[in-house]
């Protein structure tokens, strides 16, 4: 499936990332908007006494993580 001239599969480009495993919490760019998505660790709102709306979710990440990537943005 294409999104414009960028396919899906490239569209989002790794930013941070803190170990070499294939797959650990990682923030990406997304190519088409621009905006940060973030992969972590499902948490859930109800254990954390959080209301969260319909199609979004929280994650955990380090906040090491979050540093990185606002270091490889600037």
């Amino acid at each position: 499936m294409t999104t414009g001239s960028t396919t899906n599969a490239a569209r989002l480009r790794p930013i941070a990332n803190l170990c070499t495993a294939s797959s650990c919490p990682t923030v990406y760019v997304d190519a088409d908007s621009g905006t940060l998505v973030v992969q972590g660790f499902d948490v859930s709102p109800s254990q954390e006494g959080v209301e969260v709306p319909a199609g979004e979710s929280l994650v955990r990440v380090p906040v090491e993580l979050l540093i990185e990537a606002v270091r490889n943005l600037s």
